[in-house]
Order: structure tokens, then sequence, then C-alpha cells
């Protein structure tokens, strides 16, 4: 389960460099800093986050990420925990499907370190 990145990090800085990346960080929000970077700095994760983003309800069906990625079911999988483990998507299973939503707090948190 992701942890959240401290709310001194996501704090506005001086209007030059408004990212909140204005004084040192301690290691442990640095380490769940890099994990939040990392989850989507892929351009499968990206093109995923944005597939579901802009589906309804900002959710989306397992089955129906496959193809618009052109990359095979067990790889489209293996992107999604990725983003699920980092905390960016959450998951529910409806019968046999898996549902994959945005976690707004998640998203938010990047932007402010990305702003």
């Amino acid at each position: 389960m992701a942890t959240r990145i401290s709310t001194a990090l996501m704090e506005a800085g001086p209007a030059c460099c408004p990212t909140g990346l204005t004084e040192p960080m301690d290691r442990s929000t640095a380490v769940e800093l890099a994990r939040l970077l990392k989850a989507v700095a892929d351009p499968a994760r990206l093109q995923l986050l944005a597939l579901v983003r802009s589906s309804e309800n900002c959710e989306a069906c397992a089955c129906d990420l496959t193809e618009p990625l052109g990359l095979s079911q067990p790889t489209v999988s293996h992107h999604l925990k990725v983003l699920t483990e980092a905390g960016i998507l959450g998951r529910e299973k409806r019968g046999y499907w898996t549902w994959y939503f945005i976690v707004p707090s998640r998203l938010h948190e990047l932007a402010a370190v990305l702003a």
C-alpha cells in the first residue's frame, strides 16, 4: 500500500520554483516520491492513466485496456499492478473482470511535485 508524501513537500514554493521542492526532504519522503515517479515513468503506464482518466467516471475495465495499447494482456496487467501498488490506481473486482479507477489524492500529490 502506498504511503503519502508529506504535505511540506506538496506546499507551493516561491514563484520561481512552485513545486515545493525548495527544501531538503527526509529519506523516507524521497523514497516514496521516487517510487511514485518511477510508476509513471513508462510510456505504457502513462497511456493507461490517460485511458482510465478519460473513461466515464475515471474508471475502466481491464478488458478494455489491452487493445488500445497494442500490448499483450500479461504486459498490461503488469503495468496496472505497478500503478496500483503505487496507489495511483485503485481496483475493484466486478464479477469476472477487474475495474481500475483513478485515486485522485495520489494524482494531486504527483501534480504538486510536477507543477
